[in-house]
């Protein structure tokens, strides 16, 4: 992975711990906005950091097989990068 681990390491754990929070929310029946305002703010968190390795990927993985000049494995990671942002916009 090129992007920056510790970055996204950082988000993922602070995404995890809003989740923690999250099912201890639901456990003692706090208010449903509430709960849903916590459920937004770790889903931003790994939008974001999905966001950074799928910048990584296509500035590393796409770029190099694009310099590479085989026309197979470029279209490998085109078709890779173009899925995962299908996926990022469906959802």
């Amino acid at each position: 992975m090129k992007a920056d681990k510790k970055s996204v390491a950082h988000k993922i754990k602070i995404a995890r711990g809003q989740l923690d929070g999250v099912l201890k929310m639901i456990e003692e029946d706090q208010y449903c906005v509430d709960i849903s305002t916590q459920l937004l703010a770790a889903q931003a968190l790994l939008r974001s950091a999905n966001q950074q390795i799928l910048d990584a990927h296509i500035r590393h993985c796409v770029a190099g097989a694009i310099e590479d000049g085989d026309e197979a494995v470029r279209e490998e990671k085109l078709d890779e990068a173009l899925k995962l942002i299908e996926k990022m916009t469906r959802g």
